[in-house]
């Protein structure tokens, strides 16, 4: 037995204690929020119809699309984390300005109509649930969002986001309430029985858009920078290389669990709607607002609430990652002072873009434009935009003259170009069945 003169007092004050790990909660944040976000009424509406289309048929497109998610994801937030700009910033240091403002408008109309979409959703859920005027409610969401984004603090901003992705669980729990074939679901999800019909390819290249989208980017990779600004030992990783280590566990943890989280639910909204409307012949499905009352009179008056109620608290989460994105998008690309962390005063053209992206998402509602064709070309363009984006991405990260020391490892670049190629073909597909 060792000498007890040899050992400190319990109390001493140069005791040894392990190093603190951070907590979970702590490390999730960028990239849980950018993966729910993901998942929104515009989102819903896509997988509803996947599920009461085809059935289980398509379920095996999300196990395929997350780490492809992952990868482009990672990327993302490793260009905002190392260079301390965002996307748009790096885009229009390195490349032409033309290149730069023709993906910028482009991002914003489609983040618009998006924004528009998931308003006209939000609404309609809340008309299904209590009744009511639905015009009153996309406006009453729409400032809401708004007035949050511009006078919260970006620490109390983030944990709200943070707490809305809970909602996302409804639709895991509907999943448990309805009747589910769980030895089909597995099948499904290892064999997957493709179809080259248009229809098919159509809906594949729905999810894929939906799933792997430009605002997305450009989102995580401000947040990275947000979360430098917030952080007082926190400097980009090309002037403080020696944090690049536990940085780059965070975000990979980050990023693959917030996906993972996005691509489980949109799994379980597929499940969901397979085993409920497909299997009693309820087919077309437009908008997720139709997906809740067709689950009515099928699943019950418990799965309808709940799936209902999980569109409202999904739009509330992903309104301000949309005009968010447009803002630091067009902020970086004019040189504008940007950022959530920063007052409103300081940074007024910047929220000013946020609250025009969201009125004229507001107004779109208020138009005779069709929502469920303005959401096909908000698709449309959303594929368009992706693979510039993409492609532009992955040649900075891999650019010393941007990244420095921190170019692309092998692994993260073959993933990267693959997500790329997928993302070129899905578009290739979506003009190929353009109109068939």
């Amino acid at each position: 037995m060792a000498d007890s003169a040899d050992s400190p007092p319990p109390n001493a004050p140069d005791d040894i204690k392990q190093p603190d790990r951070p907590k979970l909660l702590q490390v999730l944040g960028p990239g849980l929020i950018t993966g729910a976000s993901d998942d929104d009424p515009s989102g819903i509406a896509t997988y509803s119809q996947a599920g009461a289309q085809f059935g289980f048929g398509l379920s095996w497109v999300m196990l395929f699309s997350w780490p492809l998610m992952c990868a482009i994801q990672e990327i993302s937030a490793r260009i905002g984390r190392v260079t301390g700009r965002g996307v748009a910033g790096n885009l229009k240091r390195h490349y032409p300005a033309p290149v730069v403002y023709s993906i910028v408008f482009l991002l914003v109309v489609a983040n618009v109509i998006n924004i528009g979409a998931d308003l006209g959703a939000m609404g309609a859920g809340l008309k299904l649930l209590v009744g009511g005027p639905q015009l009153v409610y996309v406006a009453a969401f729409g400032l809401v969002t708004v007035l949050l984004e511009v006078f919260s603090r970006y620490s109390r901003y983030v944990s709200i986001l943070k707490w809305l992705t809970l909602s996302l669980f409804a639709y895991v729990g509907v999943a448990f309430v309805v009747h589910m074939p769980w030895l089909a679901v597995a099948k499904s999800l290892v064999i997957p029985q493709i179809s080259f019909t248009p229809a098919y390819m159509t809906v594949v290249v729905a999810i894929l858009g939906t799933t792997i989208s430009p605002y997305l980017f450009f989102w995580q990779a401000e947040e990275e920078v947000e979360e430098v600004k917030e952080r007082d030992d926190a400097k980009p990783l090309e002037r403080a290389p020696e944090q690049a280590e536990p940085e780059f566990r965070r975000i990979r943890l980050d990023t693959y669990i917030g996906m993972a989280f996005s691509n489980l639910v949109a799994l379980f909204i597929i499940l969901t709607t397979a085993a409920t409307l497909h299997a009693h012949g309820v087919t077309d499905i437009q908008t997720s607002s139709q997906a809740a009352e067709a689950l009515r009179p099928i699943a019950g008056p418990f799965a309808f609430t709940v799936f209902a109620i999980g569109i409202i608290g999904t739009g509330l989460l992903a309104l301000p990652v949309l005009a968010g994105s447009s803002a630091y998008a067009v902020g970086e690309t004019f040189g504008w002072h940007v950022g959530l962390s920063r007052k409103p005063y300081r940074a007024k053209a910047f929220y000013g873009t946020i609250a025009a992206a969201t009125l004229l998402g507001v107004l779109l509602n208020y138009s005779p434009i069709d929502p469920i064709k303005a959401l096909f070309w908000s698709a449309v363009i959303n594929g368009v935009v992706a693979v510039p984006v993409m492609a532009l991405m992955m040649h900075l990260s891999s650019n010393k003259a941007a990244m420095g020391e921190f170019q692309l490892g092998r692994g993260l670049k073959i993933v990267g170009w693959l997500a790329t190629a997928v993302m070129a073909a899905a578009a290739v597909g979506l003009f190929a069945t353009w109109g068939k």
